[in-house]
């Protein structure tokens, strides 16, 4: 039925009395089935990216003003790429607006740093949440994609890293022996937040229209964090915290320079994730509601995974638990990503690769401070930041670059996938040394209390002594059954 209404369509208009004329002998039931066919037939079209309805052809013109990248970009991408709101504009621009405004606030680390230590960290945060809300305003009234690279990628990514560095060292100060599992839970906002930003983005786009979007999700932003801004208490102080923008001395420690490797893969995988889910859902054939339901997935996925990322990390070690993690999330994406075609088998994807996929987020500020200490955490995660700009600025535009190239997802779906194993890879290299290190040192203090002159018997103790564990692996001492050290 459907195919004979699609075949109608194609045909040019009749006079009124030849239609009606057949349309007698049909009984009522058939004409309202005939119409039911129809609509539903048109509504398949409709949702598809790649049909356009004549009637709105005009309406769907690069005049109207583009949306918002930052908060749901995923979502936002997608619909750069499905309806091309700008005159001109290419995939590699469009993934330029989402990545240049992360990569930008990553890039003012150097200069929050050196606000929050002249300034304190509620100013600098303050100035945070008018840059980010006046970025997703301004970026609402934009016609041209250079204005929305101003706007959304540049004004809203300088907010955004006045906001994000100097609050992303507060929790790890007031904690010590839960350090992991805190860090986890504050992350877990980005997670949430992404969710309900995924929907009431998409449910904006298509009631409002873009510019109200922005525009509404611009006052949001501005009235969240300023409450959390006003809420929040640093112990910079109390730790004795630098807070210098380039300590260089840790640039020389081995274990640092893995780190910021693990860093920089981690973001060239996790930016493929976050932003080409949605539009991966596209390309299958899902429609714009569908597509937003797999980014808003993805994000619940984090909110799930971080906190568990953190006990976990508590319990095991945060080493131990954060290569772990980071080794499934490759393996999620060369096992699962390349193979799902179906709604079903990607939001099952994107809930896997959200709980494990941001292990970075939730895991970085503890394990920082495990390699240079309390300290220097500062300086540390600045350079950190300053490192990770340019996998973070071309991972998007690269993994578009290849399904451009390819015609097909799979090569950023490998490119992804091994980005995580390589990761892994890295900070596990970082872990045998900090087990190493560790190991020496207990050494050395048993050779101190009991064996002095024995020290090939103090190592024999010390391997008895491990052996021994009998605490349960649910409590965390099973691990050393497994030959694992918690670190």
């Amino acid at each position: 039925m459907s195919h004979f209404v699609r075949e109608e369509k194609r045909l040019p208009p009749l006079p009124d009395t030849p239609i009606q004329a057949p349309l007698k002998t049909l009984s009522k039931s058939s004409v309202i089935e005939t119409r039911f066919e129809f609509a539903k037939d048109v509504a398949r079209n409709a949702e598809s990216p790649g049909w356009i309805d004549p009637k709105a052809e005009s309406a769907t013109r690069p005049s109207a003003a583009p949306p918002n990248g930052g908060y749901g970009f995923g979502v936002f991408l997608a619909h750069y790429l499905a309806n091309r709101s700008f005159a001109g504009a290419t995939n590699l621009q469009y993934a330029f607006v989402g990545s240049l405004s992360i990569s930008s606030g990553l890039l003012m680390s150097p200069i929050a740093t050196i606000c929050v230590r002249r300034l304190g960290t509620k100013p600098t945060m303050y100035m945070g949440v008018m840059l980010q809300s006046a970025g997703l305003v301004c970026a609402s009234f934009a016609q041209e994609v250079w204005q929305l690279f101003l706007t959304q990628s540049i004004l809203f990514g300088v907010g955004l890293g006045f906001l994000f560095i100097p609050s992303v060292g507060i929790v790890p100060q007031w904690f010590s022996t839960r350090r992991s599992l805190a860090n986890g839970l504050a992350t877990a906002g980005s997670g949430i937040g992404g969710v309900l930003y995924s929907f009431a983005a998409g449910a904006m786009i298509r009631s409002l229209g873009l510019q109200w979007a922005f525009r509404i999700l611009g006052i949001i932003a501005f009235v969240v964090n300023a409450a959390s801004t006003t809420l929040i208490k640093d112990r910079n102080k109390e730790v004795g915290s630098t807070h210098k923008a380039f300590d260089t001395n840790v640039l020389k420690l081995p274990d640092y320079q893995l780190l910021l490797a693990f860093g920089s893969f981690s973001v060239l995988g996790y930016i493929v994730l976050l932003f080409s889910l949605a539009n991966y859902a596209n390309r299958i054939g899902l429609g714009a509601s569908e597509a937003a339901s797999i980014s808003a997935a993805f994000n619940l996925g984090q909110a799930f995974g971080r906190p568990m990322i953190g006990y976990f990390s508590d319990r095991t070690g945060r080493f131990n638990m954060a290569v772990l993690m980071t080794f499934l999330t490759g393996v999620f994406s060369l096992a699962i990503w390349t193979s799902v075609k179906s709604f079903a088998g990607l939001l099952v994807f994107a809930i896997l690769g959200g709980a494990v996929g941001g292990t970075i987020w939730a895991t970085i500020a503890p394990l920082t401070v495990e390699v240079v200490g309390l300290g220097s955490v500062a300086s540390a995660l600045s350079i950190l930041w300053i490192t990770v700009f340019t996998p973070c600025t071309f991972s998007v535009p690269i993994a578009l670059e290849i399904v451009n190239g390819t015609g097909s997802y799979l090569g950023a779906q490998l490119f992804a996938g091994f980005m995580y194993v390589t990761a892994a890879v890295c900070l596990g290299i970082v872990r045998a040394r900090k087990i190493r290190s560790a190991r020496r040192q207990r050494l050395a203090t048993l050779e101190a209390k009991g064996f002095p002159d024995e020290p090939d018997a103090a190592k024999d103790w010390l391997d008895v002594e491990s052996k021994r564990q009998k605490t349960p692996w649910w409590k965390g001492g099973g691990i050393h059954r497994w030959k694992l050290e918690r670190v």
